[in-house]
């Protein structure tokens, strides 16, 4: 006798926002990317709310938490990196490429003092906001790219992804403390493309 199976469950649809609860979360992310860009990922999440003219209560059902917040705030950054990744990839030369990619990923993570420090310390949680929403997305793409550096020969095949990303992090962290410099990040990318290549 054939046993049933169970329909699968199929999770609800999340509904969509009425449209007060939309304005409200659009305005919260307009403000939070002014503040993030002109106080740092620090900056303070009541005033975000004041400036977006909700209270903090209001903010907090939209974004949990700070990282949640900061995920959706770099979401649409995130979403341009992982396409100049797939336009990387057609590049002929593919550790070029490669180094062209972290150097997209030092300008945007040092556009926000903060948020290098952000994704060099969420590295150890990928149950959290940013790093689902930043840290692994760009771990993949650069995962791609790296793979294609190290089968063409360009790239030493003992390199991992998980370092490459730490050092990049750090590097804008770098570039994030000496405003002062503006050529540090080609300098230290130049020394990071040195330690790549396959000798």
């Amino acid at each position: 006798m054939a046993t049933e199976t169970a329909p699968a469950h199929t999770p609800p649809l999340p509904r969509p926002m009425r449209a007060d609860a939309r304005r409200n979360y659009e305005r919260l992310l307009t403000e939070a990317r002014t503040a993030f860009t002109q106080h740092g990922t620090e900056a303070s999440l009541e005033d975000i709310a004041r400036r977006a003219g909700v209270g903090i209560g209001t903010l907090y059902r939209h974004f949990p938490n700070r990282t949640a917040l900061m995920g959706a705030v770099f979401q649409g950054e995130m979403n341009a990196l992982l396409t100049r990744s797939r336009e990387l990839a057609k590049a002929p030369q593919a550790c070029t490429a490669l180094v062209d990619w972290l150097r997209a990923i030092v300008h945007h993570a040092s556009t926000y003092r903060g948020l290098a420090q952000a994704l060099m310390a969420c590295s150890g949680d990928e149950s959290s906001e940013l790093s689902r929403g930043c840290r692994l997305p760009l771990r993949e793409a650069g995962s791609e790219l790296l793979a294609r550096a190290q089968q063409t020969g360009a790239v030493r095949p003992d390199v991992v992804i998980a370092d490459l990303m730490q050092l990049t992090n750090a590097i804008a962290l770098a570039v994030e403390q000496s405003p002062d410099d503006p050529e540090l990040a080609d300098r230290l990318l130049a020394l990071t493309f040195t330690g790549l290549k396959a000798h």
